[in-house]
C-alpha cells in the first residue's frame, strides 16, 4: 500500500470534488429515485459516487473500494485494506434543503476503519485523520488538531440523531447524567463529539457500516470510541454491512 499521507490527500481531494458535485445539482433538479431498499437517491449521490471512486482509482491504484451506490461491490468484504464510501450521507435531509448532509470516506484495515475524511459540503466544513492519526478539522482558516473532551463536571452533552431517536435512545439517556441534548444528522454527530462540542451519542437501531466508518476513524483518533453496547469496538467487513447498536463517547 502506498504512503499513508499520499492516501490522506486523495481522501481529502475526493471529497471536495464530491462536495462540489453536490452543490452543483443542489442548484438545479435533483433527479430523485427511489433504491430498491425504499431509500431515496438524487443525481447528487451518484455524481459525488462517480467523482470519489474515479479520483481514488487513479491516484490510490490496488486499493479496493466499497460504495454505497455501487452495489457491485458488496458482495463480500476485500480482504486488504479498503475504501468504505457514503458519497452523500443524509439524502432524506438534502432533499429537504437541510445542510447537515455529509460526505464519508473511510479505509478500513484488519476490520478497523483507521482513516478517515467527513466533509460538510454547505459548510466547507472538514474532519479527517492525518498521516499521523491525530484527528483534524477544518473550516476556513488553517487545520487544527481537535480532541474528544473528558467527562465534564457538570454533566454531559449528548448529541442525538435528528431522524432516527428512539424509545431505547431516551432509555439510555436516562442513565446518564445528561446536562443538555441537541440533535444533528447525519456522520456530522461524530464530528461533534470528536472535537469536544458532545460527549456522548447513542444510536439504538440499525445504520450501514459505510454510515460510521468515516466518522469512527475521526473519533478514534481524537481520543473517543465507538462501541456496542456490550462494549466492544465496532468492527467493519460485516455480512451486509448491518450495525447494531452503537455508543460514541468522548473521552
Amino acid at each position: 500500500m502506498q504512503d499513508r499521507a499520499a492516501i490522506v490527500v486523495a481522501m481529502i481531494e475526493a471529497a471536495l470534488t464530491a462536495g462540489d458535485r453536490i452543490l452543483a445539482v443542489s442548484a438545479g433538479a435533483l433527479g430523485t429515485e427511489q433504491k430498491a431498499d425504499k431509500s431515496p437517491v438524487t443525481a447528487a449521490d451518484k455524481a459525488a459516487d462517480l467523482a470519489i471512486t474515479e479520483l481514488l482509482r487513479a491516484k490510490t491504484p490496488g486499493i479496493a473500494i466499497v460504495s454505497e451506490e455501487n452495489t457491485a461491490s458488496h458482495a463480500v468484504a476485500p480482504a486488504g485494506p479498503y475504501f468504505l464510501i457514503d458519497p452523500l450521507d443524509g439524502t432524506r435531509g438534502f432533499i429537504e434543503g437541510s445542510d447537515e448532509f455529509t460526505v464519508n470516506i473511510a479505509l478500513v484495515e484488519n476490520g478497523a476503519p483507521t482513516l478517515g475524511v467527513v466533509l460538510v459540503p454547505r459548510w466547507r466544513e472538514l474532519y479527517w485523520v492525518g498521516a499521523d492519526g491525530r484527528a483534524m478539522m477544518q473550516r476556513g482558516g488553517e487545520p487544527v488538531a481537535i480532541e474528544a473532551r473528558p467527562v465534564p463536571a457538570d454533566g454531559l452533552v449528548a448529541v442525538v440523531s435528528r431522524s432516527h431517536r428512539t424509545s431505547e435512545t431516551d432509555a439510555y439517556l436516562a442513565t446518564l447524567p445528561v446536562a443538555r441534548q441537541f440533535t444533528a444528522a447525519s456522520s456530522l454527530k461524530f464530528c461533534q463529539v470528536a472535537c469536544g462540542l458532545a460527549d456522548v451519542y447513542p444510536r439504538f437501531g440499525t445504520t450501514s457500516e459505510w454510515d460510521t466508518a468515516a466518522g469512527d476513524a475521526i473519533l478514534r483518533a481524537a481520543g473517543g470510541s465507538v462501541r456496542t453496547p456490550a462494549g466492544e469496538a465496532l468492527a467493519y467487513g460485516k455480512p451486509k454491512w448491518i450495525n447494531g447498536p452503537f455508543i460514541a463517547r468522548g473521552r
